[in-house]
């Protein structure tokens, strides 16, 4: 019941009051009038109190809508605010695009197992069942007003802290300088996150070649489809503990990555040189077989002596169309020696992938990056799941180095249920000649059958 509807009852109420009285007994005409003046004087007071009502109401109806407009026009402005911004990517990133900071923490977890099964005729403690911790990195990236932007992490697997990433970097209109410790261009697969790969190790000739980061100065352009890379390195970051170190060299990349429709094409070309200088004193070259857990290796140039600079170059190929994806890249490292012959040792690789769901690898600035999850876990999907094959391919015999040949035919099913957290199955067979480790007599020419799996977590 409304304000005014109240006081008509009560003025209505009133007058059957009256009403009844005067049935009730008879009044004087003097008490009439009087009585009549006071219910006109009481008509009079209800009418202004309902005006005053009805001023009051209209005017809590106004306020109310300017206090609604008044939210929606600072609702509209908090999204246009410049201010401090929080957004989740895995972990919370706070940005201020006004002042140009920023700041995200960052971090992995993955966690290996594996059965390595080599002839009856080999006794090695590597062989059977392994497992490891093979990487936790934490560490933090972000913006600073300027163009300039920084990253830092540390990588605690083997036990004690290692530096991974630590560097300044500077963007402006396609351009790219960064110093510190970072990547240095080698590879395709070697340049793209470890949480990225189709398989648990990277192709055998990163590892076996020592790709690795180095402290330096670099610079990258881009500019529509082509992307050159080139700097200036020294050394790991935890090699410069020597003061005797002075090893430096180049390392230069081109790519380009075109696309055809919704096709998605990469071509590269790299070239890598080294001084070694004269704090190293020998060399070696080895390598394992798919996974990280064993210490094994069959194929090993023993140590050699000591090197005076190395040379390399590669090229790559790749293709993403829709949920197919291709990949290659050969690569060939020729080591000097004063006085000796210089060995030129090859490796390569291809591999094709393919979604089972209805998911894409994807692909940014000449690297492969994850896929985005178009039906999660926890929102109704079942994630998304790919199949991989691969041929891989290692050759260290050459001017009269014997260190042996590998050959892998690997195949991978990998289990991606939301963005941040990947299950990888794998298996190779991996195909010998003149292994480091002998079968039974003379035989170095065998094969070795590998299982491997992965959990893992990053942001």
């Amino acid at each position: 019941m409304t304000s005014k509807s109240i006081l008509h009852f009560m003025l209505l109420a009133g007058c059957a009051n009256i009403s009844t009285a005067s049935y009730a007994q008879a009044l004087s005409a003097e008490e009439a009038r009087a009585l009549r003046t006071e219910l006109q004087a009481l008509r009079a007071k209800v009418d202004s109190l309902e005006a005053r009502i009805g001023a009051a109401e209209t005017n809590s109806v106004a306020a109310v809508e300017t206090a609604q407009k008044a939210t929606e026009v600072a609702a509209v402005a908090v999204q246009k605010s410049d201010g401090p911004a929080i957004k989740f990517k895995g972990a919370p990133e706070i940005s201020d695009k006004a002042s140009g900071w920023s700041f995200k923490p960052r971090g992995r977890l993955l966690y290996d197992v594996a059965s390595v099964n080599g002839p009856g005729g080999i006794s090695d403690k590597g062989l059977g069942f392994s497992n490891e911790l093979r990487r936790a990195r934490l560490g933090f990236q972000g913006s600073m007003p300027g163009g300039f932007g920084y990253k830092f992490e540390i990588d605690f697997a083997g036990g004690d802290a290692e530096f991974t990433d630590a560097f300044l970097d500077y963007e402006h209109d396609g351009l790219t300088v960064t110093i510190g410790q970072h990547n240095n261009f080698q590879s395709l697969e070697e340049l793209s996150s470890s949480n990225d790969t189709s398989f648990m190790e990277r192709a055998a000739f990163t590892d076996a070649f020592g790709f690795e980061r180095r402290v330096g100065l670099s610079a990258q352009y881009k500019a529509g489809d082509l992307l050159a890379q080139g700097g200036v390195f020294t050394s790991n970051v935890g090699d410069l503990s020597n003061d005797e170190n002075d090893s430096i060299g180049g390392d230069i990349r081109l790519v380009y990555a075109p696309k055809m429709g919704k096709n998605q094409l990469h071509f590269g070309v790299s070239g890598h040189w080294r001084d070694l200088g004269d704090s190293i004193t020998s060399i070696r070259y080895r390598q394992r077989p798919l996974v990280h857990t064993t210490d094994t290796r069959f194929i090993d140039t023993g140590v050699l002596g000591a090197p005076t600079d190395i040379s390399s170059y590669g090229a790559e190929a790749a293709i993403i169309s829709g949920r197919f994806h291709a990949a290659g890249e050969t690569h060939w490292q020729k080591t000097s020696f004063a006085g000796m012959p210089s060995p030129t040792f090859f490796g390569g690789s291809i591999e094709a992938g393919y979604f089972l769901t209805g998911d894409s690898r994807g692909y940014k600035n000449g690297v492969f990056k994850g896929v985005k999850v178009s039906n999660p876990v926890g929102s109704g999907g079942f994630g998304a799941l790919q199949v991989n094959i691969r041929y891989d391919t290692l050759d260290l015999n050459d001017a009269g180095i014997i260190g042996g040949t590998q050959d892998g035919y690997m195949a991978s099913l990998i289990w991606t249920p939301i963005d941040y957290i990947r299950f990888m199955l794998n298996y190779g067979h991996m195909v010998y000649d003149d292994a480091a480790i002998v079968n039974g007599g003379p035989d170095r020419s065998y094969s070795v059958d590998v299982v491997g799996a992965r959990a893992q977590v990053s942001f």
